[in-house]
């Protein structure tokens, strides 16, 4: 792996509650919420893009674990905050973030962990 992948690393994203980020848990909600694999969706992504640039040539990440808590709710339409934190490598391959996604007015939507294991995709197969 590249020098710069590295512990401590962290990026905060910004996004809208909309589209496929939705549920309404099947009609039981009087309005539509950002849904906890919405919110799981852009955890993941934030880490994996967070780590991508420190990567070498041919490797990628993919999840596999995740432990979070969907703590508030997120209206169509608010703007919320996902930040991810790489906390420690492994084995340099296993990577342990922290994640956590507020509102834009401070509240804590969720919050949690998540690990991604690097790969090698020069060795992959196309279908």
């Amino acid at each position: 792996m590249s020098g710069s992948l590295h512990a401590g690393m962290e990026s905060t994203q910004e996004f809208e509650v909309d589209g496929r980020l939705l549920t309404d848990v099947g009609g039981t909600l009087a309005t539509e919420v950002l849904s906890t694999p919405g919110m799981i969706g852009m955890m993941e992504r934030t880490a994996a893009m967070l780590v991508r640039p420190a990567l070498e040539d041919g490797k990628a990440t993919v999840g596999f674990e995740v432990h979070v808590k969907h703590v508030g709710a997120a209206r169509r339409g608010e703007r919320c905050k996902v930040h991810a934190r790489l906390e420690e490598i492994v084995d340099g391959r296993k990577l342990r973030f922290a994640v956590e996604v507020t509102a834009q007015d401070g509240r804590t939507i969720g919050l949690g962990r998540h690990e991604r294991r690097v790969i090698d995709t020069s060795t992959a197969r196309s279908a």
